[in-house]
């Protein structure tokens, strides 16, 4: 399984960023694909996660209503829109063979990253 993440970069306080994260290797409808985001002295954090196109569990309390994750088979994006300096991390998309079920939630339950991408907002 490999994962590539694009999208990260600088933005200011109010603006927007797309991030794209590309799965490849294993078969789409088997795999939960997740965003997980970890600031400087922080614990990494789950953003949301996806089993498949039509499937959702939400986003995370500090997220919701700025952020929304989709999902097209092995592509999966993350739309970041009102951008606050608390959401500077680095980005990480994320993935794990959970064939039935509700996606698992946490770092833990995942087993293939990305190399990650950095989103830092200025305010």
């Amino acid at each position: 399984v490999q994962l590539v993440e694009s999208g990260g970069g600088s933005v200011q306080a109010g603006g927007s960023l797309r991030l794209t994260c590309t799965g490849s290797d294993f078969v789409y409808a088997d795999y939960c694909m997740g965003w997980f985001r970890q600031a400087p002295g922080k614990e990494r954090e789950g953003i949301g996660y996806r089993r498949s196109r039509n499937t959702s569990t939400g986003v995370a309390d500090s997220v919701k209503g700025r952020f929304t994750i989709s999902r097209d088979k092995n592509t999966l994006t993350l739309q970041m829109n009102s951008l606050k300096a608390e959401d500077t991390a680095m980005y990480y998309c994320a993935a794990a063979y959970f064939p039935w079920g509700s996606c698992p939630v946490g770092p833990t339950s995942y087993k293939f990253w990305g190399q990650g991408t950095q989103v830092t907002v200025s305010s």
